[in-house]
This record gives structure tokens, sequence and C-alpha cells, in this order.
């Protein structure tokens, strides 16, 4: 192991993200009393430039009367793009009015450090301003192609940054690459798209002590291509994925919670390591095959997620 580490900087449990345009406040009521992890209310994409202003009003009002936290719920508010007009009055009116609501601001189309570096110190002033005494994270959208050449470096900015997002059709746009889908695969293409992307994000990451989340599926008319997406997902680490419909929170939870089995193996693990250990070996054997410390790594990695899960 390096002597070089970085440690996790905010664990959450962010199996499932809802995206809830804020526009619309009935949604965002039903949003707070589902069974979704996290909330994201969405104040870019999903929002027509003419509903821009009362949909910030929005997110702000439901910050303040609804009581995210007692709900089980992480909630993040996302901003509008720095090459928007939007984007600064996003954050002096949600941090001012609710700073003290907001788990975390998502940051779209992350392109360079630069940008973080501008949305960390308005929340830093506006906190001090305000005497909160609570502290705003900051999340990235990797979907763009100068985010994710500058992927290793938006990582290791410091700070607030708690998680990448993979955000796969601004992405695809950005890359020019020959697709509609959202998310799903392409027939044109011998396995998944992005593979390659998602696994460079999720090694920044991992590296620097980031959550790693996977983004839409957009035909929520296909289950099981969402859950087979998330699956591909969480084989190369995130631990999460977008829903942008509730269709599809269920699939998520599903999907990146360890079964039952799994959890009971991995205690396992623990327990046959520890009796190893009590001999003075550093390797023991389970179920005819070889456990050592890389498995207690893995067992680990298992079992605080279940706890996590139990704790919600």
């Amino acid at each position: 192991m390096s002597h070089t580490l970085h440690p996790m900087r905010k664990a959450r449990l962010q199996r499932s993200e809802l995206a809830v345009p804020a526009s619309n406040p009935a949604m965002i009521d039903k949003a707070a009393d589902g069974p979704t992890d996290y909330v994201f209310l969405d104040l870019e994409d999903a929002i027509a430039p003419s509903e821009k202003v009362q949909a910030r009003k929005n997110a702000i009002q439901a910050l303040n009367d609804i009581d995210w936290r007692a709900k089980g719920k992480t909630v993040s508010v996302r901003i509008n793009g720095l090459d928007t007009h939007y984007m600064y009055r996003d954050v002096v009116d949600v941090m001012e009015q609710a700073g003290d609501k907001v788990d975390t601001l998502l940051v779209p189309k992350v392109g360079v450090t630069g940008d973080l570096y501008m949305v960390e110190a308005m929340v830093n002033q506006i906190e001090q301003a305000k005497g909160f005494t609570t502290r705003v994270g900051l999340e990235a959208l990797i979907e763009t192609a100068l985010g994710m050449a500058n992927v290793e470096a938006i990582a290791q900015f410091g700070g607030r940054l708690e998680a990448l997002h993979f955000g796969v059709a601004d992405f695809a746009a950005s890359m020019r690459a020959r697709t509609t889908n959202i998310g799903g695969l392409n027939p044109h293409y011998p396995g998944d798209q992005w593979h390659a992307s998602i696994s460079r994000m999720v090694v920044a990451c991992r590296a620097y002590g980031l959550r790693a989340i996977d983004g839409p599926f957009g035909d929520f008319s296909d289950p099981e291509g969402y859950k087979d997406g998330a699956r591909r997902a969480a084989a190369l680490g995130c631990e999460g994925k977008w829903a942008i419909h509730p269709s599809q929170i269920a699939l998520a939870n599903e999907v990146f919670s360890p079964p039952e089995a799994e959890v009971t193996r991995a205690r396992r693990i623990i327990e046959e390591l520890r009796k190893a250990e009590a001999q003075g070996k550093g390797a023991a054997q389970l179920d005819g095959r070889m456990i050592d410390a890389a498995s207690e790594r893995m067992a680990m990695n298992v079992l605080v997620l279940a706890d996590a899960i139990a704790a919600k």
C-alpha cells in the first residue's frame, strides 16, 4: 500500500438518487416521502428558461418546509451551469435562504477545477456571513469531454467535494457519439459504450476519497435495462445510480444493496481471518478458497454498506 492515502471524505448512503424538477412542488412532496436515499432538486436541465426563477423559489421553500433528514433523505440542489447567468443566483439564493437545510450542491458540466473553486468560494463566504454551522458539500457532474479529460485533477480538488457523477446524455453529446440513448446499450457498439469512461471516473473517485455515482437511464419503461445498467456500474465500483422516475428507485436500491448471502459471507470472512490471526496466520480458507487481507478489505466494504442500510 502506498504511503499516500486519501480516505473517504464523506460517506453517505446514495444507492438511489431521484431527480426532481423543482418546477413541480407536488413531485417534490412525493419525493420526500418516497423510498429513495437521495433527492436532488433540479434547477438545470429539467427546467425551462421561463421557469428558472420560480423553480429556484420552489426549491428554497421545499428545503425550509420539509424535514428531509427526519425522512431519511439526503437532499441536494443541482444548480445551473457556470456558463449561464442563472448559476450565481442559484448559489446565492439557495445558500442565503436555506443553506443550513441543504446537504450538497450538484455542479453540472464541471470541466476544470476552477469551476468548483468558484462555487466553493461563494459557499464559503455565504456560510460565514450567515453564521451557518452546517457545512454544505459539493458534488460534480462529469458530463463533458473536458471534464473527463481533467477528471483526475477534478477529483483531487480539496475542500467540499464529496462525489462525482457520470452524466451520460450530455457526455454523449459532448463526445459527438452516434447514439440517442440515455444510458442504454448501443446496438452498433459491441458492449457497453460507456465502460471506459465510467471506469476512469470511478478510479479517480476511489483514488481520492470520493463517492462514484452513475447517472440516468432514460427509458423508464424498461426496468430490466435499467437494472442491467446499474449492475454494470456497480461492477465497476459505482455505489449508486440516478432515478429519473419513481419506478426506478426500488431497482437502484435492489442492485446497490448487498444480498443477505453476500453479507453473511462477508461476516464469515472476517470471522475466519480473526481465527487465523489468533493463530499467527495471515491467510485462511473458507469454502475451499483462500482468503487474506485483500478479502477482508472487500468484505468490510460489504459490511459498511449493510450497516448503513440497516441504520437508515
